[in-house]
């Protein structure tokens, strides 16, 4: 059996965490990392565990996200799973966690899948790659809650000692599905 790892990503953090924890369980599980976009059809059976990744682009998930949690509730809910989200806001320590994070908080709040672990991790700033709108938006953004404005630089704010302590807890989890065959 192998993890099945989801992700949503805008500008491509998300999926290099999504990546990165992958590499981090290969010596313990096999794992498959697919975009949540490109994952309409999963085949449940390949898989014992499952971890979801998002983005928050200008204060949202992408919709792709709520509505796969809706479609494979079920799914989800019968094998260990997690949840990580990647936000700018998450670069100041007070507000990376499930606790802190409004949009993670929000999110758990109102989904109804609950994940047996969760994780907030902070993302980058890249903003020599952002068109006009978004380098305007975010500069403005950055600008009123204190974060870097200089447009011609790239910023990683993910903790990664961060992502690789929650790949393992992640990896920890108890499997639902064989203490139900147990049962």
């Amino acid at each position: 059996m192998k993890a099945l790892i989801l992700f949503s990503s805008r500008e491509g953090q998300t999926r290099e965490i999504a990546a990165y924890i992958a590499n981090q369980l290969k010596e313990q599980q096999e794992c498959e990392v697919v975009n949540i976009e490109h994952a309409s059809a999963v085949d449940w059976s390949k898989y014992d565990r499952v971890l979801l990744g998002a983005s928050i682009h200008y204060g949202h998930f992408h919709p792709a996200v709520t509505k796969f949690v809706k479609k494979n509730l079920a799914q989800l809910n019968e094998r260990p799973s997690g949840f990580f989200s990647v936000n700018l806001t998450a670069r100041k320590a007070e507000k990376r966690t499930p606790q802190t994070n409004a949009y993670t908080r929000k999110f758990l709040l109102q989904s109804p899948w609950q994940p047996d672990c969760c994780a907030v991790f902070a993302g980058a700033l890249r903003y020599p790659r952002y068109g006009f709108f978004d380098r305007f938006m975010i500069r403005l953004i950055m600008r009123m809650t204190g974060g870097e404005t200089d447009v011609s630089k790239e910023v990683e704010y993910t903790d990664w000692v961060q992502v690789g302590r929650f790949a393992h807890e992640f990896a920890g989890l108890s499997g639902k599905m064989q203490e139900k065959k147990a049962l």
